[in-house]
């Protein structure tokens, strides 16, 4: 069977596009608790679980997405963070990094 130039284009866009979304899904991957980055930074998957007595800089209403390092667009449930490079926190997330959104 001879491959045509029409069939090679096709698989080559197919190809790029499962690459770009392959790149889309690995950076929207959540932050686990035990990840040891999230670990050292007190990091919970709800605010009002933090470990007030760790960390006493944490107050009530502070949650990821009041935090000027979350970068998730208004009415997500998650989104990026500055601190997790490639991963996602969710919105009522909380960690030692918290810093008022201005």
């Amino acid at each position: 069977m001879k491959n045509s130039r029409r069939q090679f284009l096709i698989l080559s866009a197919a190809g790029a596009a499962s690459l770009a979304l392959h790149n889309t899904v690995q950076a929207q991957a959540l932050v686990s608790p035990s990840d040891p980055q999230a670990l050292a930074l007190g990091f919970v998957t709800d605010a009002a679980k933090a470990d007030k007595a760790k960390f006493p800089q944490y107050t009530a209403g502070q949650h990821c997405g009041s935090c000027a390092l979350y970068q998730g667009k208004a009415g997500s449930t998650n989104g990026p963070c500055v601190l997790f490079a490639e991963k996602h926190v969710p919105i009522n997330g909380w960690c030692s990094g918290y810093t008022k959104k201005s």
